[in-house]
């Protein structure tokens, strides 16, 4: 079978278009990071993760999705996907630990 991508995001298997696979750090890079660099939670701040990493990742994308405090439902990027937020979610996670 054939992949193939596409400049929209999506890729071509066989025939079929199906999105492309998010990128966790860009997807951070691109929305959360004017946020979690500068403001707590911190990314690769362990031990305030510690608390939100129990949560589980289940958790943690309920409270992106939905918002939580003072960041608003998908950090204000409505156009993120579940995929987008899920994947930023990961990487996020992965730099906790």
């Amino acid at each position: 079978m054939k992949i193939a991508a596409i400049a929209a995001g999506v890729m071509v298997l066989g025939g079929i278009a199906q999105p492309a696979m998010a990128d966790g750090k860009a997807v951070y890079t691109a929305n959360c990071g004017a946020c979690h660099n500068v403001m707590a939670p911190k990314l690769g701040d362990k031990k305030a993760w510690e608390p939100r990493l129990k949560q589980g990742e289940d958790a943690l994308v309920a409270s992106v999705l939905h918002g939580k405090g003072a960041m608003p439902a998908k950090g204000g990027k409505k156009a993120l996907s579940d995929a987008d937020v899920k994947a930023a979610v990961e990487y996020l996670m992965a730099q906790g630990k």
